[in-house]
């Protein structure tokens, strides 16, 4: 619009214009500050939109830090806990074969038979809950060639041949059990093998290239029946099918100077000192060479693999996660702890006494297993012996040699067995071991010729100090400290009344005083 010159006739208008203008210039200047605080406002909006958003991103990738350190802590642990019976029994193996000589210990070259010619004396701290009902005979197998077991006519003497693999099943249990007691031959072979099988012999395939037989020999302790065990025990023989049926010298193979662990440690203790790297290592090894997986072990190995725990596989930390090889570093502490709180897997509490079942095959019960490898290697096939043991009264207070006990039996309740009964006595002392005493009596059993009571009923002493010489005869010597009563049922009865299928339970622990 052209206003004209400043002043004159068209002042008056110039002015009404002029306020028109500068009304309009101001709204337009608070519109153009209301725009920019809306673009500030916007901006601060969307960076407050991004830092949330980074925050939730950032507590997204810690949770999922998180959770895979978790997750690899979890598989490392279930791999530990299933490795466990293989690395303790091939350590177990290790020491005691890696010797010159077959000693009473328990300790000789593989393919070679050690054996037990007495019951241990009341200072024996070898094997924890030795056994006073029968005398040991050990060989562990080398199946890198077919190996034949031997043993005589064994009569009508309890005896017991239970057969382990390094996985720690029982996977035949020759015996009174489940044989005549006629001599006879076992031909054992390793994992492929193919051949023929001699006549008259029994061929036993093994899932592993190692195997022990734990042999049992019945001894009633006199020194006239020691001998005729030791007799039988010297004809226990492995002989190298290659060498069956010709003259065959038995030679011990060298001792390695270094095997890679304590020849003297426990091996609880020697396990523990492998570390994490070193305990999946020797598993490793172990399942490439000599102990190939159950096939029911297919889903748990690929699980393994996730964190690099594989056969054949060098097992390295440095390749996972920092974060992950720290949560690693107590593993073998953590997972025998986890191991150690599973104990009562091995059976059930009944009225104080747990009485264990169903150990020897586990399938893919790991857990069990383990408990079984770190607190009874290697057990025995319940059909063949159950061991109930207490350490707590009928009111469940503990048992301690400054009370007195008695155990009894009602008329024709005594442990319903095929084979034979005894109840041994334990102290507790870093271990369980025997309790000294004037008679030298480590258990109690009808080989005492125990007295009955007038209504037929049999009652057990267990107590410090004799229960006067009438009633010696069903005497359990017991510590001052606390004990441990551990039944030994050999060969139980399967038909009820039976311990096996719960129809028979030991009678409960009574106080006296």
């Amino acid at each position: 619009m052209d206003l004209g010159p400043i002043g004159g006739p068209n002042r008056a208008a110039y002015t009404g214009f002029a306020s028109l203008a500068k009304l309009r210039l101001v709204r337009a200047k608070r519109a153009c500050e209301s725009t920019i605080e809306a673009r500030k406002m916007k901006l601060t909006y969307f960076n407050l939109l991004a830092v949330v958003a980074m925050l939730s991103i950032g507590a997204g990738t810690a949770q999922a830090q998180e959770d895979k350190v978790k997750e690899a802590v979890d598989i490392a642990t279930d791999a530990y806990v299933y490795g466990y019976s293989l690395v303790t029994t091939d350590v177990t193996r290790v020491q005691m074969t890696n010797v010159e000589k077959s000693s009473p210990s328990l300790t000789g070259p593989v393919n070679q038979f050690s054996n037990v010619p007495r019951y241990p004396p009341a200072d024996y701290r070898g094997v924890s809950a030795p056994n006073a009902d029968t005398l040991y005979s050990l060989a562990w197998l080398d199946l890198a060639e077919p190996q034949v077991f031997s043993h005589p006519n064994m009569g009508k003497r309890f005896h017991l041949f239970p057969m382990v693999d390094l996985w720690m099943t029982i996977f035949a249990s020759p015996g009174t059990r489940t044989a005549d007691g006629k001599a006879a031959n076992y031909l054992l072979t390793g994992p492929g093998w193919k051949g023929d099988v001699p006549k008259g012999m029994k061929h036993i395939p093994v899932a592993t290239r190692y195997m022990v037989i734990l042999g049992r020999t019945y001894a009633n302790g006199t020194a006239v029946d020691y001998k005729a065990a030791n007799a039988l025990q010297a004809q226990y023989k492995i002989t190298p099918l290659a060498s069956w049926g010709k003259p065959f010298t038995y030679k011990a193979p060298p001792v390695n100077p270094n095997p890679g662990i304590s020849m003297t440690d426990k091996p609880q203790a020697v396990i523990l000192a492998m570390g994490t790297e070193g305990y999946f290592n020797w598993l490793s090894k172990r399942m490439c060479d000599a102990a190939p997986a159950y096939a029911a072990d297919a889903p748990a190995l690929a699980r393994f693999a996730k964190i690099g725990i594989e056969p054949c596989k060098p097992f390295e930390l440095a390749k996972l996660d920092p974060a992950v090889q720290a949560a690693l570093k107590d593993l073998p502490k953590t997972a025998l702890d986890k191991i150690g709180a599973n104990q009562k897997s091995m059976g059930e509490m009944v009225d104080g006494w747990l009485i264990t079942k169903g150990l020897g095959v586990y399938g893919t019960d790991y857990m069990k297993r383990a408990v079984v490898a770190a607190f009874g290697w290697p057990a025995n096939l319940q059909e063949d012996a159950v061991y109930p043991y207490t350490m707590v009264d009928s009111k469940g207070d503990k048992l301690t040699g400054a009370n007195k006990y008695t155990v009894t039996f009602a008329k024709g309740q005594t442990p319903p067995v095929n084979g034979f009964w005894s109840i041994t006595m334990y102290m507790i002392d870093q271990g369980w071991w025997f309790v000294p005493n004037p008679l030298n009596k480590f258990t109690v059993s009808p080989r005492n010729n125990l007295k009955a009571n007038p209504d037929g009923s049999i009652t057990l002493y267990f107590q410090n100090e004799s229960p006067g010489k009438d009633k010696e005869s069903n005497w359990l010597p017991a510590p001052k400290g606390e004990f441990i009563p551990m039944l030994r049922m050999y060969w139980p009865s399967e038909k009820a009344p039976s311990v096996l299928n719960g129809s028979w339970t030991p009678p409960k622990v009574m106080k006296v005083n």
